[in-house]
């Protein structure tokens, strides 16, 4: 073989290779397009199959998008394309196909209010995404936590529930109730918030690290085989919620601690100052990235 075409063949297999994780986010869009798609189609008899159908295809879109990324890590194929094409593909799979599935489930009974939930719901997904994107791009290397709530659990928190009401029974869970555009509104909130999540990215693999992972895996299989996979998701993905707002409870509560020592120390170094004190908040690495 020539070096000539050794060079082509390898240049080639590079080609595909950057190619084959951005395919993994282009089957992301469709299972987002194809969710959105069907949703807008659920009327008579058929409706709640069809939204069935829409959210399963929402929850494809989820496997699809964690997979992308660690493909291109993988085969040392990350870019700033792959970057900006997964935030624009989470935009639709998470963002526009999760609230037009649950303007057709029930929102839509609630005329402006509900368009609005859907909306709000839509936009803080979409600046949730920018926000990632413009940290993404000043800052390299994985980080410890997401600011704010990733829009895949949102979304996946949204369609879980939903699939709990049209299989789970007697629930009693119905789209249109109050609750439903108060939840979109607060999945909005926490996308836009400055809370931090968890991205285990950087979490070591220890004995007792396993052992809760296996631990968090055989709850949801039980639950699974239980009750049903719906409630397993769900069950999974209010636990990450909740885990990231009980750390941030624990942190404003030791910031709070630290903070009033801080002033308890400059009490007792200058005993002539009275009355009211400015304490400056404390500032980690983590939280200079964050400003």
């Amino acid at each position: 073989m020539s070096p000539r075409l050794r060079r082509r063949r390898r240049f080639d297999l590079k080609k595909a290779m950057f190619i084959l994780p951005n395919l993994f986010t282009v089957s992301s869009i469709f299972c987002g397009f194809y969710g959105a798609v069907t949703a807008a189609g659920a009327v008579g008899d058929g409706a709640a199959t069809d939204l069935y159908r829409a959210c399963i295809a929402v929850l494809f879109a989820m496997v699809f998008d964690s997979v992308d990324g660690r493909v291109a890590r993988l085969t040392h194929t990350q870019s700033a394309f792959g970057v900006q094409m997964d935030s624009l593909a989470d935009v639709i799979s998470f963002g526009a196909a999760p609230a037009l599935i649950a303007w057709h489930w029930g929102l839509q009974s609630f005329g402006t209010l509900g368009l609005l939930a859907c909306f709000v719901y839509t936009a803080c997904g979409a600046i949730r995404l920018a926000r990632f994107n413009v940290m993404a791009a000043t800052h390299s290397g994985p980080s410890a936590f997401f600011l704010g709530l990733p829009i895949p659990a949102a979304a996946g928190l949204l369609v879980a529930t939903i699939i709990t009401s049209l299989r789970g029974g007697q629930v009693g869970l119905e789209g249109s109730e109050t609750w439903a555009p108060v939840m979109m509104i607060a999945l909005g909130a926490l996308m836009v918030s400055n809370i931090r999540f968890r991205t285990f990215k950087a979490t070591r693999m220890t004995r007792r690290t396993f052992a809760a992972l296996m631990a968090v895996f055989a709850s949801i299989v039980v639950v699974a085989v239980q009750v049903r996979p719906s409630f397993a998701i769900v069950t999974l993905m209010a636990a990450y919620l909740a885990l990231g707002l009980a750390e941030e409870v624990v942190r404003q509560a030791r910031r709070l601690s630290a903070g009033a020592a801080e002033v308890e120390d400059e009490d007792e170094d200058d005993p002539a100052l009275e009355g009211e004190l400015t304490v400056d908040p404390l500032l980690d690495d983590e939280e200079e990235l964050l400003d």
